[in-house]
């Protein structure tokens, strides 16, 4: 798995999550439950993450959507 984007935006997640699904993208967004920890208060970042052999198509999905700016690449 690779991480695609790393946001605290929850609307963000939900658009990117939305693409995802209707280009039938496999994906999982990790570090939701971390709320409980920080006290719901959106200091964490959530991370969507997809399989390695569909990031490229993702980041081309995700960038044909005006999301460019959000892509996750290494170290940013």
């Amino acid at each position: 798995m690779r991480e695609l984007v790393r946001t605290n935006d929850a609307v963000l997640i939900s658009a990117v999550e939305a693409l995802l699904k209707g280009a039938h993208i496999h994906h999982m967004v990790v570090d939701q439950n971390i709320s409980v920890l920080e006290g719901s208060i959106g200091i964490f970042p959530r991370r969507i993450l997809v399989g390695d052999d569909e990031v490229d198509t993702a980041r081309t999905l995700l960038e044909n959507a005006g999301f460019a700016r959000e892509i996750w690449r290494d170290g940013r």
